[in-house]
């Protein structure tokens, strides 16, 4: 794979990932398509584009013609259920769309099962979505991610997460280099 395109790919994981990549490969590309066209990486193999990415003619506008992957990292729990779709469900449509008519065929996505129930459930409808297009799907499907750069209040349960995923899988957390691996692993296998 040459040309990959990062649909949020400036965030927590999203940058997590890209470097990853950039690690195992010194000639990929990768387009990051974010709202504010900006990213805290910066790096050669790195093109920060500007476009809505909840918005199907906005990324399409910037899309690279030859792209081999698009990966969605857009995502968030949400108390309104309006923006609950708008963040979480609408990036994975405008994903499949692209991937669908610039035949690209793989893509990547970020699942959820830490959260509220109807976060939960829409990114495990996402992901039952994406699976059903024919497409190859690449996820992870992480709880609570934690490690380098991360100090929020979510961060700070990890000990306690950590302690309950010794009897319950569904809760322990995962640091984000290793979820950047696998879902690297996954992508270009």
């Amino acid at each position: 794979m040459r040309k990959i395109v990062l649909l949020g790919g400036n965030g927590y994981i999203g940058r997590a990932v890209t470097e990853e990549w950039i690690n195992r490969d010194n000639e990929v590309v990768f387009y990051v398509v974010s709202r504010s066209g900006k990213n805290k990486l910066q790096h050669s193999q790195i093109k920060n584009v500007r476009a809505d990415v909840t918005n199907y003619e906005s990324v399409k506008k910037v899309f690279p013609n030859d792209a081999d992957c698009i990966v969605d990292f857009v995502g968030r729990p949400e108390k309104d259920p309006d923006e609950l779709v708008r963040i979480n469900r609408l990036p994975a449509e405008v994903m499949l769309s692209l991937s669908e008519e610039f035949g690209v065929a793989k893509i990547g996505f970020i699942g959820g099962t830490l959260g509220p129930k109807s976060f939960v459930k829409m990114k495990a409808d996402i992901l039952l979505l994406l699976k059903s297009s024919g497409k190859k799907v690449a996820y992870v499907e992480p709880t609570l991610v934690y490690g380098k750069d991360r100090n929020d209040s979510m961060a700070k349960m990890v000990p306690l997460l950590k302690f309950f995923g010794i009897f319950m899988k569904s809760v322990r957390p995962i640091r984000v280099e290793n979820l950047a691996k696998e879902l690297v692993d996954k992508l270009i296998s």
